[in-house]
């Protein structure tokens, strides 16, 4: 989708790289946006048309390719309202060395199954080693729900899970791409 740009924080992004953010109740679309400005990396941000997905947009955000500034654009893919709306047209754009923000585990298997990288909005990467396991026990904490059993729900969003999600995302977008 863009070619390769020089990150002004340093290191290089790999060409060809977006930036695709499942942005259904995500906490962190700013943080995610400010990474890819910093390092010239276009964004697709996508949820359904009940959220205004625009106003993560800076006025001066160039939204088109052809209008990219070291690289960066953003665009907004508004998709119906309905369970899996978003991620399926994230999974219609992924490219290979894309890397997408989500809560979704399911979503991140189908990345990873694609050969692009998922992080979670606390800053989880996402490994194929393991993706089968938490997909395992997601599926486990739903039928204890099913069977009307009550599970943990996750902990408190916190600062500290803004800052990993930071870490860990500009970690993936200056990631090498795995030529082998």
């Amino acid at each position: 989708m863009s070619s390769g740009a020089a990150g002004s924080a340093g290191g290089r992004v790999p060409a060809g790289r977006t930036l695709l953010i499942d942005a259904d109740a995500c906490p962190v679309t700013r943080e995610a946006l400010d990474a890819a400005r910093r390092l010239g990396v276009p964004v697709v941000i996508a949820g359904n048309t009940t959220q205004n997905l625009a106003r993560h947009i800076r006025p001066d955000d160039p939204r088109r390719a052809q209008d990219a500034r070291r690289g960066f654009w953003v665009d907004v893919l508004d998709v119906s309202v309905g369970a899996d709306s978003a991620d399926f047209a994230i999974i219609e754009r992924l490219g290979e060395h894309d890397v997408v923000v989500t809560q979704d585990i399911g979503l991140a298997s189908m990345v990873l199954g694609r050969g692009a990288a998922a992080i979670s909005v606390r800053g989880h990467v996402f490994r194929r080693e393991t993706i089968d396991m938490e997909l395992f026990v997601r599926h486990e904490e739903k039928k204890v729900r099913r069977a009307g059993e009550r599970t943990r729900g996750p902990a408190a969003f916190t600062g500290e899970d803004r800052r990993r999600l930071r870490e860990g995302l500009l970690r993936l977008l200056r990631a090498p791409v795995d030529t082998a």
